[in-house]
């Protein structure tokens, strides 16, 4: 199913110049991984500290995702393409991602007029998608990245409604609704990711 994850070879193709530059001057791609951890924590208690007062604050949230999006992309590139792949790099990869997942989307909770539950049942489920594409792997397939709602999907998302709602839109039932949707398509791409996984494993 198609996923923003498919614009990812043209994305990587603008930052390359950036890459060998990063690369040139000894940045590590670790190093690029925890620096874009940082950011969204430190992004995510700005935007829970001021949001529920000043909701504004979200306009922050897609820049920040826009950031977090190219050093993803720049420390895959690190490993790859300048010898820097590592076994801890593995881990900070999958493990980041969730985290920061976490830490820019939770302050939707604490908006009023957004259901809390239903802002953190989608971040639960968007972490299990993550852990179905990670188990695939394990079990002997690629590491699954099938959408509809993949991270650059959530992201993309995400960044639209915090444009809405910090642009002045007044939170409500159609926030909660948007939070369902969203829900419904993680919950499609958990299936298309165990199911693709499953076929390719049979495959062999």
């Amino acid at each position: 199913m198609a996923s923003i994850y498919d614009l990812k070879p043209a994305f990587q193709g603008l930052l390359r110049p950036l890459v060998r530059a990063l690369a040139a001057r000894g940045v590590s791609a670790n190093q690029v991984t925890v620096a874009a951890c940082a950011l969204s924590l430190v992004s995510g208690a700005v935007i829970y500290r001021w949001a529920g007062a000043a909701p504004a604050v979200l306009l922050l949230l897609p820049f920040v995702l826009f950031m977090r999006m190219a050093m993803n992309a720049v420390d895959g590139m690190l490993a790859r393409e300048h010898d820097m792949r590592s076994a801890l790099g593995g881990f900070l990869n999958e493990l980041t991602d969730v985290v920061s997942d976490a830490a820019l989307y939770l302050p939707f909770a604490v908006l009023p007029g957004i259901s809390p539950p239903a802002v953190v049942i989608f971040v639960l489920l968007a972490a299990c998608s993550e852990i179905a594409g990670i188990v695939a792997a394990a079990q002997g397939a690629s590491r699954r990245y099938d959408g509809p709602m993949g991270k650059s999907d959530r992201a993309f998302a995400i960044g639209v409604l915090a444009l809405v709602v910090g642009g002045g839109a007044d939170c409500g039932r159609w926030t909660d609704w948007v939070f369902l949707a969203l829900t419904l398509m993680v919950l499609v791409t958990i299936g298309n990711r165990v199911r693709n996984g499953l076929k390719e494993i049979e495959s062999r």
